[in-house]
C-alpha cells in the first residue's frame, strides 16, 4: 500500500508555526528526514556534463540543473525531508485509546444524565431514542476534541503525553480546522454511528501497513501525518 506526495494545495503555514518544515541540514545531522539520500543528492548519470540522452545535464526531460520532474539531481522529492520521523504506530494506538477513554467518560456522563431526565418509561422506542442520542453526542464530542485540540498544537491529550503529534504531509505545519474537521469526521462518525470499535482499528490500524508515510486511512483524507516531537 503506498500513498503519492500531496499536489501543492497553496495552504502556506503561518511564518510563526514552530511545527512548520525547516530546512534540509548541510551537516547530515538532526532528523534522519532533513534531506533524502542523507543530506547530498547524487551525481547525475554521466558526470554531469550532459544527460546520457541529450539536452543538457537535464536530460530530454529539463532544460537545466533542477528542471527535470524531480527537482534538482533528477530524485524525487521527499515531503518528510525537514521533518520530525514519523511515529511509531504502536504509540499512535495506545495515545488513541487514551483520548477514547477520556471522551468515553464523558460521552457516558451525558448520556446518562439525558437517560435519567429524558426517559422514565422502558419501552422500545425510548432505547432506540436513546441508542441515538448516545451516537449524536459521542460523535460531537470525540470530532470536536480532536479538531480543537490538534488545530491548536497538533496533538490531542493522548498524543501530548506520548511525544506525538499530527502534521500537513505537504508543509509540516499544525494542521488547519478545516483539515482536522475532515480527518476526525473520517474517524469518528463510522464509529459513533454503525461499526464502533472495528472502523477504527481499520483506519488507524492502516499505519501499522501503509509506505511510506505510516498514514491511517483518516490521514489519507486529510492528507497528514503522524510524527514524533520528542
Amino acid at each position: 500500500m503506498s500513498s503519492e506526495p500531496p499536489p501543492g494545495s497553496g495552504e502556506q503555514p503561518p511564518e510563526d508555526d514552530p511545527f512548520r518544515k525547516r530546512p534540509p541540514s548541510d551537516q547530515g545531522s538532526g532528523s534522519p528526514y532533513d534531506a533524502p539520500y542523507g543530506g547530498a543528492q547524487p551525481p547525475p548519470p554521466g558526470g554531469g556534463a550532459g544527460g546520457p540522452y541529450g539536452g543538457g545535464p537535464g536530460g530530454p526531460y529539463g532544460g537545466g540543473p533542477g528542471g527535470g520532474p524531480y527537482g534538482p539531481g533528477g530524485y524525487p522529492a521527499d515531503p518528510l525531508a525537514g521533518m520530525p520521523p514519523l511515529a511509531d504506530s504502536g504509540k499512535r494506538t495506545l495515545a488513541r485509546i487514551i483520548d477514547m477513554i477520556l471522551v468515553g467518560i464523558v460521552v457516558l456522563l451525558l448520556t446518562w444524565a439525558i437517560g435519567v431526565s429524558a426517559y422514565t418509561f422502558d419501552s422500545e422506542r425510548a432505547e432506540v431514542g436513546r441508542s441515538l442520542a448516545q451516537s449524536v453526542i459521542a460523535a460531537v464530542l470525540y470530532i470536536a476534541y480532536d479538531t480543537v485540540l490538534m488545530t491548536r498544537s497538533g496533538q490531542t491529550l493522548g498524543k501530548k503525553w506520548l511525544g506525538l503529534r499530527v502534521a500537513n504531509l505537504e508543509n509540516g505545519a499544525t494542521p488547519s480546522v478545516q483539515t482536522m474537521l475532515i480527518r476526525s469526521l473520517v474517524l469518528w462518525v463510522p464509529f459513533a454511528f454503525c461499526c464502533a470499535c472495528i472502523w477504527t482499528a481499520i483506519s488507524g490500524g492502516w499505519s501499522f501497513f501503509d509506505k511510506p508515510y505510516k498514514q491511517g486511512l483518516h490521514d489519507k483524507a486529510a492528507k497528514t501525518v503522524v510524527v514524533s516531537t520528542g
